[in-house]
């Protein structure tokens, strides 16, 4: 890791605060753009984010925050895109189409643009002109939250340039982060985005008091109607029982700190979700996902009962009990 390193962070979400705690810790340079110029002026103050992972202390030697989104990418080598997919589009929308020229820019988003249908990466590449060669996406088991207790956390950098994901790998790594890179870029930014679903499906499945035996048999099933949907949109030989796989759809399924497992136990336990939405004050990124995916689906017509279910309990008002109720006499 070079002091020269610049890195620019688009997002003020508590995975930004997490990737900028880790970043400049490891002394590189990091321009952090945030929406809100209160923010910007708090952090620079005193020196933490003070919406999401307050307690997190920035050297403000290393982390330099700003709302103009045009000096942040300026002269950064590495732009890492951190605001929720539901508002990439609005939140890039004053850059040039060729903002990122020479630049490697890297996905923290784990979701979809509603409406179009495309992964991050491929939303970049066609807007503006990013190749594929030089993105990368962060997958892997890591809330933010623990990243901030220095919890051991591990992080796979998907790219189709693994000697680019290698290089992003060791920008990441210290004492509490392991990062691998890994080839499958489109295989683990399509899981990233499906295990959010059925983190709500799992959310939605205890706020109706079904039990941890019932979780545990709704991701087995899980597991396999994603091997079924990579395989159809994406067929490429796959270790699903990778932390980037299987472990990212454990954590966001059973966690704490899982927003969309959250979301999803407010549906079960009767919010509506707007009401859910308004509670929470986060996004969930799997109820604009759940509909992106079951858009995709019409195509491909993979079987997908539980994301079908979630479908229809969040987009067509079915009642979460009837859905479950269904789900379980499928479950094997």
């Amino acid at each position: 890791m070079q002091e020269k390193t610049k890195i620019a962070v688009l997002g003020g979400g508590s995975w930004a605060t997490a990737l900028v705690k880790i970043l400049s810790e490891n002394k590189a340079e990091v321009r952090w753009w945030l929406r809100n110029t209160e923010d910007v002026q708090h952090l620079q103050q005193f020196g933490h984010n003070p919406r999401y992972i307050s307690g997190v202390k920035f050297d403000l030697n290393y982390v330099l925050p700003s709302n103009n989104i045009q000096a942040t990418i300026q002269e950064a080598d590495w732009v890492i895109v951190a605001v929720p997919a539901a508002f990439i589009q609005q939140a890039l929308s004053p850059l040039p189409a060729e903002a990122f020229k020479g630049k490697t820019l890297v996905s923290a988003v784990k979701g979809m643009i509603p409406g179009q249908n495309v992964l991050i990466t491929d939303f970049l590449e066609n807007h503006f002109g990013v190749p594929a060669e030089h993105q990368c996406v962060i997958a892997g088991p890591c809330h933010a939250e623990e990243v901030a207790l220095e919890k051991q956390s591990y992080l796979t950098i998907g790219s189709h340039d693994i000697d680019r994901a290698e290089a992003f790998c060791q920008l990441l790594r210290n004492r509490y982060v392991k990062a691998n890179p890994l080839d499958d870029i489109d295989g683990v930014e399509y899981c990233a985005v499906l295990k959010n679903i059925i983190a709500l499906a799992c959310g939605i499945a205890h706020g109706l008091n079904y039990g941890d035996n019932f979780q545990a048999v709704m991701v087995s099933n899980a597991m396999e109607e994603i091997e079924r949907f990579l395989h159809a949109i994406m067929p490429l030989p796959r270790k699903l029982t990778g932390s980037a796989y299987l472990g990212d759809l454990l954590v966001t399924a059973y966690s704490q700190f899982s927003r969309n497992r959250t979301f999803g136990n407010m549906i079960g336990r009767g919010y509506t979700v707007k009401s859910a939405q308004f509670e929470m004050n986060m996004v969930a990124e799997g109820y604009y996902a759940v509909q992106s995916i079951h858009e995709l689906n019409r195509r491909l017509n993979v079987e997908m009962p539980i994301v079908s279910a979630v479908y229809r309990i969040l987009y067509e008002g079915v009642g979460p009990g009837v859905e479950i109720d269904i789900l379980k006499d499928q479950f094997k």
